[in-house]
């Protein structure tokens, strides 16, 4: 999924509008799993100088790379977390935990050959989905209408749960974003 189909996703299943700070670690939550993936291949275009195509291309299929997503990827890693977060009863880190794993479980049928080592340190196997949310020769012109659809109804249920304009103004920029966002992977590669 695009990462503010995550983040909207993750808000709308840990969020809690009279918890700020729970809310924030949803939504940092979210985040995390792709975070690797923004600052590698940020460093690479604009530090670096890297070509996207190259990026995109080569690096994102490196073993070094795929090491890196293995770890944030992991359900192993944000499973165990989870646990610790549920058995220590803190809604902050169950927040943050719970919404990393979400991502995972929204990733896992979502990816071909872009996939994950999702079980990683366990196994460096890689479930290879028949269906992808942005690649068009596996299905991503049925799956990209339908991650768009159910985050612009998550984005209009947050509007009614959420009811100061600060996160109303942010619930809109995601959705904002998810719109823009839903088709720039089949331009990229």
């Amino acid at each position: 999924m695009n990462t503010p189909a995550h983040l909207i996703f993750g808000l709308s299943a840990f969020g809690q509008p009279e918890r700020p700070r729970v809310t924030t670690a949803a939504l940092l939550g979210a985040f995390v799993p792709d975070l690797s993936l923004y600052a590698m291949v940020g460093a690479s275009i604009w530090v670096l100088g890297i070509p996207p195509r190259r990026v995109f291309r080569e690096l994102y299929y490196s073993d070094a790379w795929q090491q890196v997503f293995a770890i944030d990827n992991s359900f192993v890693v944000w499973g165990t977390a989870l646990a610790l977060a549920l058995w220590r009863r803190s809604a902050v880190a169950i927040a943050f935990t719970g919404a990393a794993f979400l991502h995972l479980i929204f990733d896992f049928p979502l990816h071909n050959h872009d996939a994950r080592m999702h079980f990683w340190p366990l196994s460096r196997w890689v479930f290879e989905s028949p269906v992808s949310y942005w690649d068009d020769t596996f299905h991503a012109r049925i799956v990209g209408p339908l991650e768009l659809g159910v985050s612009m109804l998550l984005c209009l249920l947050l509007l009614i749960r959420f009811r100061g304009w600060a996160m109303r103004g942010l619930i809109l920029a995601l959705g904002a974003m998810e719109t823009m966002s839903s088709g720039i992977w089949r331009y990229i590669f």
